[in-house]
């Protein structure tokens, strides 16, 4: 009973979501890649403990940032990822996305 009030509650927020397309709901509903990064920095700021300067700090979080794909080779996975995301986006929102 619960979960079904819930659902009845939540609809008429839900349902313009039905609206977009799959590759547009797609993106919105994955939050990993977020989450992944988020727990990347925190292990990092958490290994080093405290830091001199927030310089230090910006620092520690670039290289966090950069050991995810030291190749450089993410980049073109993320473009074959996201493309058909990114042209579902320009479509729905003609000239918001350059």
């Amino acid at each position: 009973p619960a979960i079904v009030r819930l659902w009845e509650n939540a609809w008429s927020e839900f349902v313009p979501f039905l609206d977009y397309d799959v590759e547009i709901r797609r993106v919105i509903c994955s939050t990993n890649a977020i989450e992944s990064i988020n727990a990347r920095y925190r292990r990092a700021i958490r290994a080093r403990g405290h830091f001199p300067t927030e310089q230090a700090a910006l620092k520690c979080l670039y290289l966090a940032t950069r050991a995810l794909d030291p190749t450089g080779r993410g980049r073109a996975r993320w473009a074959m990822r996201w493309k058909p995301a990114l042209n579902a986006f320009a479509i729905t929102f003609e000239g918001r996305i350059n």
